[in-house]
């Protein structure tokens, strides 16, 4: 087995590759455009999060700075939203809608959101599947141990699992990004449609995430004889 120089396998993950970098391509650039343009209001990414925890009686959740470009998130087990330099500070439309986002899962996290809750109690499963399901596929298939290739498999599996729950999870919180900015009007209606593009985009690359773990998986399963015939 070859993996990434089986021809079989890129063919599946050709197409997911493309995906996954016009993804990454196109949150990059949505995002510098939509970076340069100010808010009317002024508000920083930092105010809008506090401002919506603040509506939203969560004055237990903290929103600090954090280091990385795009490394925004939200931290359940400490209850903060951590927001990079870029949003953080700034009062941009991108930097709202990022913060308007991550400050979501802290709505959803109140609110104990099904997708949301299911996904935190998968995250250890997930991660042992992430880090070691590679390992003992390659090796299942280099000493002809099938029981050990099926084994990979399933921890893999998880990691699709997680990665498809990761999507009604990410669109939710977009959707509550917005529909609080609009209805609060801390946005103007244009502002809005920017902060918009900036999610849409941003959402891409967790599909793109999810239909990479997807294809992979595909590719195990042929490559082991489950799906069809080796």
């Amino acid at each position: 087995m070859y993996f990434g120089l089986d021809p079989l396998y890129l063919i599946i993950m050709a197409p997911v590759l493309l995906l996954s970098f016009y993804a990454s391509m196109k949150v990059k650039r949505t995002f510098k455009k939509f970076s340069s343009t100010t808010t009317a209001g002024g508000m920083t990414g930092a105010d809008a999060a506090r401002e919506i925890l603040r509506m939203n009686g969560l004055s237990n959740v903290q929103v600090v700075e954090t280091k990385g470009f795009l490394s925004d998130h939200y931290d359940p087990a400490k209850k903060t939203v951590r927001l990079s330099h870029d949003v953080y500070s700034s009062a941009s439309i991108a930097a709202i809608g990022v913060a308007a986002h991550e400050t979501g899962h802290a709505l959803q996290h109140k609110d104990a959101y099904g997708p949301l809750t299911l996904r935190n109690m998968m995250v250890p499963v997930a991660s042992i599947g992430s880090n070691f399901a590679w390992i003992i596929i390659i090796a299942g298939f280099l000493f002809s141990a099938m029981g050990l290739v099926k084994v990979g498999i399933l921890l893999f599996s998880a990691v699709v699992a997680f990665q498809l729950i990761t999507l009604p999870v990410e669109f939710n919180a977009s959707a509550r990004a917005k529909k609080v900015l609009g209805s609060q009007r801390m946005v103007s209606a244009t502002e809005l449609a920017g902060v918009s593009n900036v999610l849409n985009a941003a959402a891409m690359t967790y599909v793109a995430a999810a239909a990479s773990a997807v294809a992979t998986l595909f590719y195990f399963l042929l490559r082991a004889g489950i799906l069809g015939d080796d």
